[in-house]
């Protein structure tokens, strides 16, 4: 079975057939960098990463290009209100989204392009679409495209051109009203009264700075050719960003993405989280107590094109289950030896953890494979079956790297294996055990025995050997699952 995919063009699932064999490109909206990244903003980097890891796993050569806007009317707006040069405010805030991409594990992308170092590619689209006539020129450094002169204008989306409700591209009613339509939509806008001057470039038509469609066809038709296999992105960016997208790349003469793919929202009470509502949780809060792993797992264990409803229990959820896998990747290694990551990546998958990922990336069947192993796993550590155990840890770890959760990888060893919970409780119990050996010694098994029912009553086991007492927390029935 290859690989399918819900295509939202056509609104049907379709194999995967990629234009060049053995090779995908992916082209991703990534972040308009007016703020910083609150939890939202990640669904879309970690449901792609995925996607990535499971293209790579399935041995294409992936090619993913993640763009940044870094120049918009609300980066201008918010770096004037904080006294910053625009260009300083954007790139603060792209190094913010960069730590949280880093915090969650999601791979680089081949390229991460930023709007403002394409203004030529730009230029030359404008210049095509003017001469093909589908844009005009409707003031000195305003340009439009021609929704009319594009029959199917709006066939991504499925709409008829006289249902969709026009876009304000200037913010003034005087200067929409340049517009031949209503409905068509800015490629370059003049500089407003008051917009820094380094905020303006020199084309052809006037001096200005591009429309935000006309970014991203430029990149896309820069970094990945005329043609393409996927563009992916945002639910909310289906209508107008990239029916605007899809309408001048192919009225400049591109056949553009091949397919197009959606994540859906993080919403909260069932509104999209966003700062316009003020219901954004900035991803730098929520990793003061949270790890990335465990923010990683929340946002990686509903399909991707579902809504993610985010509540109180959303992270505390993803702990425990990420502390069950983690926990057992542990006591196996402990049990058999470390696992060479070398076969972590070449073990064949179990057969249904591949029917589910070919499924349209259907990540909560392939946890279901997961947490079958897993109680497969506990089972033989309990028995003391290490060559099964070996065997699951591997599978397991295998599975969850697809997934970017691999607990033996360098991303959760270095960053997320310990807390500052973990290494508090370490200290205590470590204390605890002297606090035992030093009564043992003393032969009063009294005060020993206590300890030892003491910290079996808090959930933890002691294991005496010859090298002296080891501590593991008790495998529950949660743990099972």
């Amino acid at each position: 079975m290859s690989l399918r995919l819900f295509d939202s063009a056509t609104r049907q699932v379709r194999d995967l057939v990629p234009l060049v064999p053995g090779e995908v490109g992916i082209y991703l909206c990534g972040a308009t960098v007016q703020s910083p990244p609150h939890v939202g903003h990640l669904r879309s980097a970690v449901a792609f990463d995925v996607l990535q890891r499971w293209l790579v796993r399935s041995g294409y050569r992936v090619t993913m290009i993640r763009n940044v806007t870094d120049i918009d009317d609300k980066i201008l707006a918010k770096s004037a209100d904080a006294g910053q040069p625009w260009w300083a405010w954007a790139m603060q805030n792209e190094r913010a989204f960069t730590f949280a991409y880093d915090a969650v594990g999601v791979l680089p992308p081949s390229y991460e392009p930023r709007a403002t170092g394409h203004v030529p590619e730009m230029v030359a689209m404008m210049q095509r679409l003017v001469e093909r006539g589908h844009a005009y020129v409707a003031g000195d450094g305003d340009v439009y495209f021609d929704v009319r002169s594009y029959p199917a204008y709006g066939s991504l989306t499925n709409q008829r051109l006289e249902d969709m409700v026009p876009a304000r591209d200037t913010g003034s009613d005087e200067l929409d009203a340049h517009k031949r339509d209503p409905r068509d939509f800015a490629l370059w806008k003049a500089p407003k009264a008051g917009e820094p001057a380094t905020a303006s470039w020199s084309t052809p038509f006037g001096r200005g700075r591009p429309g935000w469609h006309l970014e991203c066809s430029a990149m896309a038709q820069r970094y990945l050719g005329e043609a393409f296999d996927i563009h992916g992105g945002g639910l909310d960016l289906r209508f107008p960003h990239h029916e605007n997208e899809q309408a001048q790349s192919r009225a400049a003469g591109y056949d553009f993405a091949q397919l197009w793919l959606y994540n859906g929202w993080v919403t909260q009470a069932g509104a999209k989280m966003s700062k316009s509502l003020g219901n954004g949780l900035l991803v730098t809060e929520v990793l003061r107590h949270t790890r990335g792993a465990v923010l990683r797992y929340a946002l990686t264990a509903v399909q991707y094109s579902s809504m993610l409803e985010w509540t109180d229990d959303t992270l505390r959820e993803a702990e425990a289950t990420w502390d069950r896998l983690a926990g057992f990747v542990e006591r196996a290694v402990e049990a058999v030896g470390a696992v060479d990551d070398d076969e972590v990546g070449k073990v064949a998958l179990p057969a249904e953890f591949t029917a589910a990922m070919d499924d349209d990336l259907n990540v909560p069947a392939a946890l279901a494979v997961v947490h079958e192993r897993l109680r497969a796993g506990n089972t033989a550590l309990a028995e003391r079956d290490l060559p099964e155990v070996r065997d699951v840890v591997v599978q397991l770890r295998a599975m969850l790297d697809v997934l970017g959760l691999d607990p033996g990888s360098p991303q959760w060893v270095a960053r997320g294996g310990r807390t500052r919970y973990a290494d508090a409780l370490d200290t205590l119990v470590t204390a605890e055990l002297t606090a035992r050996a030093q009564a043992r010694a003393a032969r009063d098994f009294a005060t020993s025995d206590a300890i030892r029912d003491r910290l079996a009553a808090a959930g933890i086991l002691v294991e005496d050997s010859p090298d002296g007492a080891r501590w593991s927390l008790a495998t529950t029935a949660r743990d099972q699952d």
